[in-house]
């Protein structure tokens, strides 16, 4: 089974120098590296607030599965990063209103990020599954 390198500019490209890829799909498997709420077209943070932040993660998430091939219906598991546990509920807020129902699976869990940055997500998915 061959692995492929699933590249979009309708999501940043990873920074200078970080060794690796906007998402590897291998089979039917989609993972999609963490995604910042940068924009692709700035390639800066959209603003300082967790909500922008999270909803641009989100779209950036879900330009890289399109190029592959995928949809959100596809993602089995979401992973969250946040920096600050006061940051939760202003994601969790924004995240039920972009991803919606059935809610995939789901980890959020409290990091560092580099300075400007909120939150961090990267998704799983799986294609052709009824």
């Amino acid at each position: 089974m061959s692995t492929s390198v699933i590249t979009t500019p309708n999501a940043p490209s990873p920074p200078a120098g970080v060794p690796l890829s906007q998402a590897v799909r291998k089979g039917n498997l989609v993972q999609v590296s963490g995604q910042t709420g940068v924009d692709p077209a700035t390639g800066k943070p959209v603003s300082d607030s967790v909500a922008d932040q999270t909803e641009q993660a989100l779209r950036n998430v879900f330009a890289i599965l399109d190029e592959a091939g995928a949809s959100p219906e596809d993602v089995l598991m979401l992973r969250v990063y946040l920096t600050d546990v006061a940051h939760f509920a202003e994601m969790n807020e924004t995240y039920a209103g972009v991803v919606g129902e059935p809610y995939p699976a789901r980890t959020t869990v409290y990091v560092g990020l580099p300075p400007a940055l909120l939150v961090e997500i990267d998704a799983l998915a799986v294609l052709g599954q009824e």
